[in-house]
């Protein structure tokens, strides 16, 4: 079944409660990864249908950010670039990027310290096609995630405040 941009973090959402939690109150991140692999798997109309475009994929990403006061945080993320937004016909029109974002922030604890100094901060963006390739490459984000110490802390500690959000990016 296929689902309209517009609502895709409502169906996000949806997902998150059926694996027990509301955007705004996960407290375990497995759970909300296992959500949101399901979410990853949605097909969802309006992405760019040029071939071989980076119309849809994902990026997991962890460190310490000013919009979240500093504290450590792991982002799971859904990249969309929108096909329906302005006028194709103009030379220079390109896609709308738009990413929905399940941010969890955690507070200061011994296991989280150096979430922030690690060489890479994220596991970079893929952009498989739904199916058994993107279950793949999402398995091996999750794999690459766990190599730094302080990812595998933030992923079995119990967030403080997490949040959904829909934004334009570009």
């Amino acid at each position: 079944m296929h689902n309209p941009w517009r609502t895709s973090p409502d169906v996000f959402a949806q997902i998150l409660r059926r694996h027990g939690f509301e955007p705004e109150s996960v407290t375990d991140v497995e759970a909300a990864w296992c959500a949101f692999v399901e979410f990853m798997q949605v097909e969802i109309d309006g992405v760019d249908p040029t071939p071989d475009s980076d119309a849809d994929g994902f990026i997991v990403q962890w460190g310490r950010y000013s919009w979240n006061e500093g504290r450590p945080s792991l982002t799971f993320t859904r990249q969309l670039a929108i096909a329906d937004i302005g006028d194709r016909d103009d030379p220079h029109w390109q896609p709308e990027l738009w990413q929905i974002d399940l941010e969890m922030v955690f507070d200061d604890e011994a296991d989280l310290i150096g979430l922030d100094q690690i060489d890479a901060h994220d596991t970079g963006f893929r952009f498989p096609p739904v199916g058994p390739l993107r279950a793949a490459a999402l398995t091996d984000a999750r794999a690459q995630a766990h190599r730094y110490a302080p990812v595998r802390s933030a992923w079995i500690a119990v967030p403080a405040s997490s949040g959904l959000s829909f934004e334009c990016v570009c």
